[in-house]
């Protein structure tokens, strides 16, 4: 049987596909990148804007379009959410809650398990636009946060920890497969292990993870500020461990903050930054922010706008306040008008992208390390690309091919949105 996946959405959707997709593989299956081709299309949907639940029904109308004969199952966050409106979609689909997702390979494979080819042993990237040399590991799922405007707790349910075991397994099996970075993911990552007896945190899990295996590259994906205490950033110290994070500030502005539900204020989020360059002046911080929460005045956006311009992050992402039925803030009052969300958003993205090109200036000269992705045919060899500690894109020209290789480099100048770079010679 062949098999396409596609998601929406965040890293765990990423990591939840990509673990299912290795629970096919060793069950002698074959996971395509073309859905047209498949016999079973599995999306994996998110919900966390409008334009995500959009994107979600049209990858699922487009599943059925370009392969008409195959069995489609949705899941996901939208799925979730909106289960009645997903079934009228198609009339070939079979809706799985996510509290019933990970059941979907043994609920389909059934008796079936060892049809096809040879198993692979190793998890590895998913074929097409899925491919990617870095593996998305889930250890943690749910919330316990109450942030107003989101529903992802709604879809997703309390805070859960994956076992240590299951984690180590998933990244034994990504080693097997030549991976060389590992992404820890997770709705609130830091929360991890909390609620286990005794507790436990993700400080104490990464240190396992560094001392039960030999990956390359560890990377964290999204953590949110409240769950960063005191004594994280001793772990920065084993250079295994990217100097990166991605840390959603929402908004810069103190009552903004408040009316959104969140733990952790602007001065506090500071503290946070000058933490992180204390223990490396050039420690790569990215961000999420809001434009045109409920309530916010031109004066409240300015002062978001304003710690933007200060916080000195490497990139972020901005969207303009989308509003979620089931959430507090849709009966917030003072709703910012769409027009005016849309055009405080495209302020902000000026902002971040003049301060992500200002933290690539400062790299300029410094060496580092870039896991290569890509690499293409040009006049002067072949063309690399990859990301580097800091999760910037880094272009450099090589004589020879060069991906899922970790490669010194000295950078030697920008573009647009990343780096380019030359190779140094480990000789």
């Amino acid at each position: 049987m062949k098999v396409f996946f596609d998601t929406i959405g965040c890293r765990l959707n990423q990591s939840e596909i990509e673990r299912m997709a290795h629970e096919f593989r060793s069950a002698s299956h074959e996971i395509t990148g073309n859905p047209a081709e498949a016999d079973l299309i599995i999306i994996n949907t998110c919900s966390v804007t409008a334009k995500a639940a959009s994107d979600s029904r049209q990858k699922i109308r487009q599943a059925s379009r370009l392969a008409p004969n195959a069995s489609i199952v949705a899941t996901g966050c939208w799925v979730t959410l909106e289960p009645k409106e997903a079934e009228k979609l198609i009339e070939n689909i079979k809706i799985v809650l996510n509290g019933e997702k990970e059941g979907i390979p043994a609920g389909i494979l059934g008796s079936n398990k060892t049809a096809g080819g040879p198993a692979s042993p190793g998890r590895v990237s998913l074929p097409g636009t899925r491919h990617r040399t870095r593996a998305f590991i889930k250890v943690q799922d749910g919330c316990d946060a109450f942030c107003t405007f989101c529903v992802t707790r709604l879809a997703r349910g309390k805070s859960r920890s994956e076992p240590v075991d299951r984690i180590l397994a998933d990244i034994h099996s990504a080693i097997a497969g030549g991976v060389k970075e590992i992404v820890l993911s997770g709705v609130q990552l830091g929360s991890w292990g909390r609620h286990f007896s005794p507790a436990s945190s993700l400080r104490d899990l990464i240190k396992i993870i560094l001392k039960e295996t030999d990956i390359p590259r560890i990377r964290l994906s999204s953590i949110e500020p409240w769950d960063i205490d005191p004594g994280f950033f001793g772990l920065f110290e084993d250079r295994r461990i990217c100097r990166h994070l991605h840390i959603a500030i929402q908004s810069g502005c103190a009552e903004t903050i408040k009316r959104m539900g969140r733990r952790t204020a602007p001065t506090e989020f500071s503290q946070i930054l000058q933490t992180a360059r204390l223990v490396d002046p050039l420690f790569s911080i990215s961000t999420d922010v809001i434009t045109g929460f409920p309530g916010e005045t031109q004066e409240e956006f300015a002062e978001s706008l304003e710690f933007v311009r200060t916080a000195s992050f490497s990139s972020g992402h901005v969207f303009p306040y989308s509003s979620r039925n089931g959430t507090a803030a849709a009966d917030l009052p003072d709703q910012v008008l769409s027009k005016e969300r849309k055009y405080r958003a495209a302020k902000m993205r000026d902002e971040l992208a003049q301060t992500s090109q200002h933290f690539r200036q400062k790299l300029l000269g410094e060496t580092g390390q870039v896991l290569w992705e890509t690499v293409k045919l040009d006049t002067n060899g072949y063309r690399l690309e990859g990301f580097n500690e800091g999760f910037i894109r880094v272009s450099a020209i090589s004589p020879v091919k060069l991906v899922n290789v970790i490669s010194p480099v000295i950078i030697t100048g920008m573009t647009e949105t990343g780096l380019l770079a030359k190779i140094i010679d480990k000789k």
